[in-house]
């Protein structure tokens, strides 16, 4: 479930009863080596491999209202500029009481051998930029103060023409004014919960004595901030620079250019309202996209900077009925949480229904696993064998994921 005012489809549903059971008795069973949906894909632009052509499926109407993508900051217009000809090298951007800072470069042109940081106050998150750009995101700076440097060299020119104009910053929200927003979203869009019978995920860090298996294959899985104020969840799949989250959070590869994905994001300790520092890269290129399956496979920059996370794998076997199963995620935008109980389902999280209706007959797997907007693009992983059975996107109780044959079917040769 992402969050933004886009509302694309993370899905609680007012619109649920659509989405009735597909009986294998009359539908047949869907199986992964002869899958009872035939889905388009659209592939980017740029795919050498060219594009597949497929039969156009129905989709099945969803009422955009409960899609669930909620804005968890604001985005102001600025006018700040540091350039070449100023006396200062320093400008601060904040925002009161902000959970965080993103500026957004209009330009930024720099003299060979030059560089621009923007950091914390303390200095103790930075990033640097050595290469001129247009109309880019900067990465966010946790906090409400963005400090915005230009590091010159000696002899550099008095030019008004370089140096970095920001044109605008985006403001997080503080974390317990998202809660209020999700909140109200909820109440306001769906008369069932994506949470089924009280919240019982937990911070990962609360399962890594307990389960330590299940802490480890949460590690691949990631929290997107899109252009600036939306989030979903992604995590790495296949041992390539590979990642998949939903179609419905983003589709081309401009969105996610202006992407940021970040890994590492959990708490510090159980109960404990430190988290450790992520390692934030940007989006890159949308390899493949289909709204059908909703899914987005992309890869990111620095990819050497977060190969050490691990990957995820797909599973090859359709998701079974009773089957445990777990979901890492980032539920609006909150350090990393795993839903694995639920007393919905007697005590463990397990597959409701193997064959469920997602955007076409038949494609999704069903479950009461606890998510909540910002989960969308989550896997849904086995117990038993750690693989991605589904792709989360919907919620409703039960909520529901892509079955993850169905993805991998499409798009095995790029990962």
């Amino acid at each position: 479930m992402a969050a933004s005012v886009r509302n694309p489809r993370t899905g609680q549903g007012a619109e649920r009863g659509r989405r009735k059971l597909v009986l294998a008795a009359t539908a047949g069973a869907l199986a992964v080596g002869a899958a009872a949906v035939v889905v388009p894909t659209a592939f980017a632009e740029d795919d050498p491999l060219g594009a597949a052509v497929h039969e156009a499926v129905e989709i099945l109407p969803v009422d955009d209202d409960v899609l669930g993508l909620v804005d968890v900051g604001e985005v102001e217009e600025l006018a700040e500029s540091l350039t070449y000809a100023d006396t200062g090298d320093l400008l601060k951007v904040s925002g009161p009481d902000a959970g965080y800072v993103k500026v957004h470069f209009e330009r930024l042109l720099l003299n060979a051998g030059d560089y621009l940081t923007v950091s914390n106050p303390d200095g103790t998150e930075s990033y640097r930029y050595e290469e001129s750009m247009v109309d880019q995101w900067a990465t966010s700076i946790t906090g409400d103060t963005a400090v915005v440097e230009l590091h010159r060299g000696a002899g550099s020119p008095d030019s008004t023409a370089l140096g970095v104009v920001i044109d605008r910053a985006a403001y997080g929200f503080a974390a317990d004014v998202v809660d209020r927003l999700v909140e109200e979203r909820a109440d306001r869009a769906r008369p069932e919960e994506s949470i089924c019978s009280g919240d019982e995920k937990k911070a990962s860090a609360c399962y890594r004595s307990s389960y330590p298996d299940v802490v480890e294959h949460a590690e691949p899985v990631a929290r997107l901030l899109i252009d600036g104020t939306v989030l979903c969840t992604a995590f790495r799949v296949g041992e390539q620079n590979r990642l998949l989250t939903n179609h419905h959070c983003f589709t081309e590869t401009w969105e996610a250019q202006q992407t940021e994905v970040w890994f590492g994001y959990d708490c510090v300790a159980c109960g404990s309202a430190a988290t450790n520092m992520p390692v934030k890269v940007n989006g890159s290129r949308v390899l493949a996209t289909s709204k059908p399956l909703d899914y987005t496979l992309f890869s990111v920059d620095d990819f050497s900077r977060i190969e050490r996370f691990g990957h995820l794998e797909l599973s090859d076997r359709p998701a079974e009925r009773g089957e445990a199963i777990y979901i890492p995620q980032h539920p609006s935008g909150r350090p990393m949480e795993i839903a694995m109980k639920s007393s919905a389902d007697g005590g463990n999280c397990v597959v409701k229904n193997a064959v469920y209706d997602g955007y076409v007959t038949g494609s999704d797997v069903s479950y009461y696993c606890d998510t909540e907007f910002g989960s969308s693009g989550s896997p849904v992983l086995s117990r038993d064998t750690h693989e991605v059975v589904a792709l989360h996107h919907f919620g409703g109780c039960p909520n529901s994921g892509v079955n993850a044959g169905l993805i991998k079917e499409e798009i095995a040769r790029l990962i």
